[in-house]
């Protein structure tokens, strides 16, 4: 019985070995196939994870370990620090403070000061013609301009030369009609005295001569000095027969200006702007004549200096309008004052206001000499 076991199984063995046969052989097909189609089994992957690069271990070659090692670099900045230096904005520059700004600050101060607690009405425009600075105190309140208003008779006169009706040597014979009390001494002449056009210009700026200024204005006419005044740019002043009165009281129509316009018409001058260069030239030269009397802005300027000016005085206004040269940079100062309880005390005043202009310009040397000359006084 045991041998029929063993042949029964055997034979079943036998069979299970022909039919797994056939399966063997159809995967080793199957394998074959897929790499003839390009496909690979990857028989290392493990749940379909892909191995990691980084869990690869790096072996150096065995010679390397017999070379000596290399001097060790310094460490790189980390990748995050140069970006961000590359990026941070640059520091802005640090600028010198400029100690000439310093100075006018200090300049502008002292004559804020000075006007505020001068008991009158007061209007001044200074300008640095170099750099451009600017300090104003009321530089557009109207004041009689008194014998300010030759400026722009004079600067009329050169556009009547520019248009050829009017020339420098021509001759005009001072009659009784057209003399003039008050300033200038051209009123002490005797009718019929000539005199040319230069000349009396010369009389009118450098002694303020109202005859002088009465003989231009009948040559020129009225009406064309009023038409010339828009022209230079004038607004708000302006010249009425009445306004050359002399006498002390109101007049029915004023000649009014404003420090503003002034310096302007002297800025005008000193850059040849006014009319053309030619007759700025001529205009400053007469307007830089000397006076017989340094007074207002030019009382006490240092030595070297020059001044071209126009002073004016009437009906309780006293002014100064100028230019002045120095070897520290030129500029230009109208002083306008009103209501003033005396003309000594007004002058004064404008003068007070130079200095301190002057203090800035020729500096620590003007201020030694202007001690020791008070210090003269005093004895």
């Amino acid at each position: 019985m045991s041998r029929i076991v063993v042949d029964r199984r055997l034979r079943w063995d036998l069979l299970r070995g022909q039919g797994a046969a056939p399966l063997l052989i159809s995967a080793l097909f199957v394998v074959a196939l897929s790499y003839g189609l390009g496909y690979h089994l990857d028989w290392s992957e493990e749940s379909g994870r892909v191995e990691d690069e980084g869990e690869v271990a790096e072996i150096p070659a065995p010679a390397a370990s017999a070379l000596p090692a290399p001097e060790a670099a310094p460490p790189a900045a980390p990748p995050t620090q140069t970006a961000a230096a590359s990026i941070a904005p640059m520091p802005a520059p640090i600028m010198a403070a400029d100690p000439r700004d310093a100075a006018w600050d200090k300049m502008t101060a002292q004559l804020g000061s000075l006007a505020a607690h001068y008991p009158g009405r007061v209007s001044i425009y200074i300008k640095d013609l170099h750099s451009g600075r600017i300090w104003m105190y009321h530089p557009d309140d109207l004041f009689p301009a008194a014998s300010l208003i030759k400026v722009p008779v004079l600067i009329s006169a050169f556009y009547k030369i520019k248009e050829g009706h009017l020339s420098l040597d021509e001759s005009l014979e001072l009659t009784r009609r057209n003399r003039v009390g008050g300033s200038g001494s051209l009123k002490w002449r005797p009718d019929g005295t000539r005199l040319t056009v230069r000349q009396i210009m010369i009389h009118m700026i450098n002694e303020s001569d109202n005859t002088a200024t009465r003989m231009l204005l009948d040559r020129l006419g009225l009406g064309y000095v009023q038409q010339q005044f828009p022209r230079m740019g004038l607004l708000y002043t302006g010249i009425y027969a009445d306004g050359m009165s002399i006498k002390g009281g109101r007049v029915a129509h004023e000649n009014y200006t404003t420090a503003r316009e002034m310096s302007m018409l002297m800025e005008k001058i000193y850059r040849g702007e006014a009319v053309d260069p030619e007759s700025s030239a001529l205009m400053l030269a007469i307007l830089k004549k000397p006076k017989a009397v340094a007074s207002r802005l030019q009382k006490g300027m240092p030595a070297g200096w020059e001044i071209g000016h126009k002073t004016g005085l009437l009906r309780q206004a006293c002014h100064d309008s100028a230019l002045f040269f120095t070897p520290n940079g030129d500029y230009q100062i109208t002083v306008l004052t009103g209501d003033n309880r005396t003309y000594a005390q007004a002058k004064d005043f404008i003068t007070k206001l130079a200095h301190v202009t002057f203090a800035n310009y020729a500096g620590p040397s003007y201020l030694a000499q202007a001690a020791r000359r008070h210090r003269r006084l005093r004895r």
